[in-house]
C-alpha cells in the first residue's frame, strides 16, 4: 500500500498542478545520488512481454500491451522506482504455442530481467523452462495446472476454474432466474484455447458435484471457427450458456436461432466489447451476469481505478473513451501491471538496485500483499501461485453498452467445485 499514498498524491498534482513534489519549474529538488565520479546511472530492469499482436486475441492484447507501456513510462517520468528505469521489450507470439519458447529465448536474448504474458496458455508451456532457470513469470490469467508444484510462474489475475466454481456457487444461491422447480439447465460453447477449456470443464465439474443445483448440457469446443450451427443446436433447451469468449458469432447465432438462454460470462468477455457495440448485439446479452477478477470497472471509483483512467487519458486524451468502451483490455494496467511494478520496486527496495536480480524479485512476490478498502485483493505466498482471494459480479447494460455492477459485495474465491 506504500506507493498507494504516493500516488494518490501524484494524482492530485497532476490535476491541480504544483504542489509539494515539484517546485515552479517542474525539475526534482532531490539531488540525484553520486559517486566518486559524478551522478550514479540508473539501473534499467527490462520487462519481457511475451504476447499477441497478429493473431486472434490482439484485438484484446493491444491495448493490454498499451497499458503495460503507460504504467511504465508513468513509472519513469516520476520516479517512483527510484535510481531504477524500466524497459519493455515486446514479442509477437501470434497466439501460437510453438512461438511460445522462441518468444522466451528471444525475451531473454534481449534483457529480459522477467517475463509478463497476457496469454493464458503461454505460462503452461513455459513453467517447466522457467521453473528451472528460476526466471519470474507473470501471467495475467492461468490455469490451476500451474500453480502446482509451486514455481515461478505467478498469476495476477483469473483462475477459469476459481471463476467457474466461484460463479456457479453465486449463481445457485443469488440469481435462479428461470421459473421452474428443477435444477438449472446449463452448457458453454467455445475456442479450443485452455482459457475456454477450463472454465468449461470446470462448470462442468461444479454441475456433476451439485446435481441438484445444475443440469449438465454438455460443452463444446472448436477449432477457432465462426459457424456455430451445431453447438446452438445442443444447447438450445439451456436455462443458462456460456458463449465463446470471443462473444459475437455465437451469441449472434444463438439468438436469430429464437433460444433464450441467459448468457453467462466471465472478464474474457468484456476485452471484446467494442465488436459487440459495432455488432449492436446489446440487446442479446442485456443482463448477462459475469464474474470480473481483479479490481473496480470503468468509473466506478477506487485509487486504482482512477490511477488507470489518469495515466489513460494523460497519455491517449483522443483515444481514451475509445479504449474505454472497448472493454476490459486497459484496466489491465490496475489489475496486473501495479501490482507487478510495486512487486519490483519491492525488490529494489529490499536489495537495492544493482543488487536486483531473479531471486530478489521471487522473494518479493511471494511476500506480496495489496490490501484496498479494507480486504486484501492481491497477493501471493511461498505456497500460493494465484493473487486473487476475491471476484466480483457484474452484468450487461444494453441502456449503457457495458457492464454495471450486479452484486455489491466481494465474492470470495470458490477454489474446489
Amino acid at each position: 500500500m506504500k506507493k498507494l499514498a504516493i500516488l494518490a498524491m501524484l494524482l492530485f498534482v497532476l490535476a491541480f498542478g504544483c504542489g509539494v513534489i515539484a517546485c515552479d519549474d517542474g525539475e526534482a529538488t532531490q539531488p540525484p545520488e553520486t559517486t566518486s565520479t559524478g551522478p550514479k546511472e540508473d539501473v534499467v530492469i527490462t520487462i519481457g512481454n511475451l504476447t499477441d499482436i497478429t493473431g486472434v486475441s490482439a484485438n484484446a492484447q493491444v491495448v493490454i500491451n498499451m497499458a503495460l507501456d503507460d504504467l511504465v513510462e508513468y513509472y519513469n517520468e516520476e520516479n517512483l522506482i527510484p535510481r531504477v528505469k524500466l524497459k519493455v521489450v515486446t514479442y509477437d507470439g501470434q497466439l501460437d504455442p510453438a512461438k511460445d519458447i522462441p518468444g522466451y529465448e528471444w525475451l531473454k536474448e534481449h534483457g529480459a530481467d522477467l517475463i509478463f504474458t497476457g496469454v493464458p496458455d503461454t505460462p503452461l508451456t513455459l513453467k517447466p523452462i522457467v521453473d528451472k532457470e528460476k526466471m519470474v513469470l507473470f501471467a495475467a490469467s492461468g490455469y490451476k495446472e500451474m500453480l502446482d508444484p509451486p514455481g515461478y510462474v505467478f498469476v495476477l489475475g483469473s483462475i477459469p476454474q476459481h471463476q467457474a466454481f466461484t460463479f456457479l456457487k453465486w449463481i445457485a444461491e443469488n440469481y435462479w432466474d428461470y421459473p421452474d422447480n428443477r435444477p438449472a439447465k446449463i452448457g458453454g460453447a467455445s475456442w479450443t484455447d485452455g482459457y475456454s477449456q477450463s472454465f468449461i470443464a470446470a462448470m462442468k465439474d461444479y454441475a456433476e458435484a451439485h446435481p441438484e443445483q445444475f443440469e449438465w448440457e454438455g460443452g463444446y469446443l472448436t477449432n477457432f471457427s465462426f459457424i456455430w450451427g451445431a453447438e446452438v443446436e445442443a444447447l438450445k433447451d439451456c436455462d443458462y450458456v456460456f458463449p465463446c469468449t470471443m462473444p459475437v458469432a455465437f451469441v449472434e447465432q444463438y439468438r436469430k436461432a429464437a433460444y433464450t438462454a441467459k448468457f453467462i460470462g466471465c472478464d474474457v468477455h468484456t476485452a471484446f466489447f467494442n465488436m459487440i457495440t459495432s455488432a449492436k448485439l446489446w440487446d442479446e446479452i442485456d443482463g448477462m451476469p459475469i464474474v470480473k477478477g481483479g479490481f473496480y470497472w470503468w468509473y466506478e471509483g477506487g485509487e486504482l481505478a482512477n490511477l488507470a483512467e489518469t495515466i489513460l487519458y494523460k497519455y491517449h486524451p483522443d483515444e481514451a473513451e475509445e479504449i474505454i468502451q472497448s472493454g476490459a483490455g486497459y484496466t489491465a494496467l490496475a489489475n496486473c501491471f501495479y501490482p507487478m511494478l510495486e512487486i519490483i520496486a519491492d525488490a529494489v527496495e529490499a536489495v537495492g538496485p544493482e543488487n536486483f536480480n531473479s531471486q530478489a524479485l521471487y522473494d518479493a512476490t511471494t511476500s506480496y500483499s495489496l490490501i484496498i478498502d479494507g480486504v486484501e485483493k492481491s497477493s501471493f505466498t511461498d505456497t500460493r501461485r494465484y493473487a486473487l482471494t476475491h471476484y466480483s459480479i457484474y452484468e450487461a447494460s444494453a441502456s449503457d453498452e457495458t457492464m454495471v455492477r450486479l452484486d455489491p459485495d466481494w465474492i470470495p474465491v470458490v477454489l474446489e467445485p
